[in-house]
């Protein structure tokens, strides 16, 4: 067992037992399934919504190399830069080059998940450059020195009391502020590190190929101000964001709001097509647009997983989980958690180290039901699973163990032996690596050809 299948375990064991970290999960979840069915309404066929919206990405990732080609030409058009990255250290590499270029001493930084994907906050500390998470849920989790939750929601597992607390620590405040207190708090520390930042950073919810503009969705406002009061904005995003036409925000933005918050539409939708213009009054000098691949193509090549490019990282599918609610985001010690997490870190990252997350999974199907783009999220678990025992990274054992478990199940006479007290004893000895990190397996107490002829004594 890898490493980071053993600390998983470990973390998951001791997280699934721990009931006030699931009673606030559980809380908050609660909350977004309320507002979900809200957002909803605005959709005369939510399903057929959803339909469109895979087929268009269908359609975007399947022609990927074009539309970035066509985003790229018409961005550099109006000013723009584009900085291709095959992985993360290209990707920070060309980062601190523009840092040193502009003497950049302090950055602020945006809601993004690919920019905790490539580790950038611990990059730029290493190289002394100061850099300021601005969404309050993210703001909350770095001055606590933790990775985000949550895709959508990086500070889910903290009750109120945990954020007055922490900020009681870390900031001084009142022991007993409420979360209106705390708010106004975080929003007095950061408003004057927008204006001292030479560099603000964002990430991007799409990439327009047919404006050559990156479109950022959020409820507090603080990617815009990102964006507009440094001299220089850098976009960090994963190639597979592209959309083909700036028309296409029309169903998307709507769908990301409501599978993501439950809003109609989140508070604030901009679209950014490069620097301020002649004739603007706001915006950055110089915009840079660093486009990451850093293991996407990989699931690209794969015919099964590439479906997975299609997600829009609304969340839905951690609300969802009912092993995601046990165990929560870190537990999976990796950037992208829950359903989605488990289908693209093994090929982002290594099959035989991280096939383990394909199996944190009851394949109960609620993932695939509540996709905003209609993802086959449990069947492409499976794959996975099928993947990582053809490319040799099941053990001997396990091997095994599902081959006598196979052999048995096709031989009737086999099944029918013994009673099922005894089976549950065989079997549970046998399969200790099944039984260490789950319930025993039961064995029913009559076998279904003795329940069928009770039933039918005739045939």
């Amino acid at each position: 067992m890898s490493e980071t299948a053993s600390s998983f375990k470990a973390k998951s064991t001791i997280k699934s037992a721990d009931l006030e970290h699931r009673r606030t999960v559980n809380f908050n979840i609660n909350k977004y399934n309320a507002t979900v069915p809200l957002g909803k309404t605005q959709f005369a066929d939510i399903h057929l919504a959803r339909e469109k919206a895979k087929n268009l990405k269908w359609r975007a990732i399947e022609m990927l190399d074009k539309y970035l080609e066509d985003f790229e030409s018409n961005f550099v058009r109006r000013g723009g830069k584009v900085v291709w990255a095959e992985n993360a250290d290209q990707a920070l590499e060309e980062i601190l080059k523009i840092c040193k270029e502009k003497k950049c001493k302090s950055i602020v930084k945006s809601k993004s998940m690919v920019t905790e994907e490539i580790h950038l906050n611990h990059f730029l500390e290493k190289n002394n450059i100061e850099s300021v998470e601005t969404d309050l849920g993210e703001y909350i989790q770095q001055l606590d020195g933790e990775p985000p939750y949550h895709i959508v929601t990086p500070a889910m597992h903290k009750s109120k009391e945990d954020v007055a607390k922490l900020f009681y620590e870390k900031l001084h405040t009142l022991p007993n502020l409420t979360p209106e207190q705390l708010t106004l708090v975080a929003r007095e520390k950061l408003r004057d590190k927008y204006v001292q930042a030479e560099i603000g950073i964002t990430g991007a919810n799409f990439i327009i190929a047919d404006t050559g503009s990156i479109a950022v969705t959020e409820n507090e406002g603080n990617a815009r101000l990102s964006s507009a009061f440094p001299k220089t904005h850098i976009v960090i995003t994963g190639i597979e964001k592209v959309i083909p036409s700036i028309t296409d925000l029309g169903l998307f933005w709507p769908l990301l709001a409501t599978y993501g918050t439950g809003q109609k539409l989140t508070v604030y939708n901009t679209i950014i097509s490069g620097p301020r213009q002649a004739g603007e009054s706001d915006g950055p000098d110089e915009m840079i647009v660093v486009l990451l691949d850093n293991g996407r193509t990989n699931i690209l090549a794969n015919e099964k997983a590439r479906e997975s490019l299609y997600c829009i990282r609304c969340g839905a599918c951690l609300n969802a989980c009912p092993v995601y609610k046990n165990i929560g985001g870190h537990a999976y010690e990796a950037t992208y958690s829950g359903p989605i997490g488990s289908v693209i870190t093994p090929h982002l990252k290594d099959m035989g180290e991280w096939k383990h997350l394909s199996y944190a999974s009851s394949l109960c199907g609620n993932c695939t039901e509540v996709c905003a783009v209609k993802i086959n999220l449990h069947e492409l678990l499976l794959e996975n699973r099928k993947e990582a025992v053809e490319s040799g990274s099941a053990t001997w054992s396990e091997k095994m163990a599902w081959k006598v478990w196979k052999q048995a199940s096709l031989r009737r006479g086999w099944m029918n032996m013994g009673s099922g007290k005894l089976k549950n004893q065989v079997v549970n000895k046998m399969f200790k690596g099944w039984s260490q990190h789950r319930s025993d397996i039961e064995f029913s107490p009559k076998t279904f050809n003795q329940m069928w002829k009770e039933k039918h004594p005739g045939n």
